[in-house]
């Protein structure tokens, strides 16, 4: 199925106008990873995505240990805590973190750390990432798909930041059991690529649905 919104032909950044100037568009995904093993499969999770829709990437400094730029698609732009203030020279310039919230339909991180985590359930925005978070509105999807080891999944805290990001309406894609890449064996593995993908994909589907909300 063909996701498509409708746009104003004059500007992307920006709201939908539903008029008779409105052409269609492909869904607007960005996607962001954070510090864990798991970011390693970015590069697929990003291909996954751009095969029917625009996508951007964000990545957190602890997260490039990790992420191979070499192989996220070439029309993938990536952007780091480097770019977040490299073209910002007086006010009025655009401010990074505002214009990718403004630019997306959705967001997806995945991995999110334990330590991301922590920061968006506490309101910190210390990175481009959390940035976005906290400017995000939330009136459009955010989805999150934790990667940690079983011991740091099961501890007190991860419970207490899960419900507080529940509360703002946050999206789990929960984890799985498997081998882990400390050597633990247990609950704590990011889900697989294709589950991200298809758990998204079939929720912009059902919202760009006569009967549904629609993506603002």
């Amino acid at each position: 199925m063909l996701i498509a919104y409708a746009e104003s032909v004059h500007s992307e950044m920006e709201p939908m106008q539903h008029n008779s100037n409105t052409v269609p568009r492909k869904p607007r995904i960005l996607l962001a990873a954070s510090g864990s093993v798991a970011s390693i499969k970015f590069g697929n999770l990003c291909h996954s995505f751009s095969e029917w829709a625009e996508v951007r990437a964000v990545a957190t400094k602890a997260s490039l240990h990790f992420v191979d730029r070499a192989s996220l698609p070439k029309d993938v732009v990536l952007y780091t805590d480097e770019e977040e203030w490299s073209s910002w020279k007086k006010i009025g310039d655009s401010v990074l973190h505002i214009e990718l919230r403004r630019w997306a339909d959705v967001m997806v991180i995945a991995p999110l750390s334990a330590n991301t985590l922590g920061k968006i359930a506490g309101g910190l925005c210390d990175n481009l990432l959390t940035c976005i978070v906290r400017a995000w509105d939330f009136g459009k999807p955010l989805f999150v798909a934790p990667a940690m080891n079983t011991f740091m999944w099961n501890n007190p805290f991860t419970e207490w930041h899960l419900d507080a990001i529940s509360k703002l309406g946050i999206s789990l894609i929960p984890p799985i059991t498997k081998r882990l890449a400390c050597g633990d064996y247990g609950n704590g593995a990011m889900a697989e690529p294709s589950l991200i993908h298809s758990t998204v994909r079939l929720s912009l589907e059902s919202r760009a649905q006569p009967n549904g909300s629609g993506i603002q």
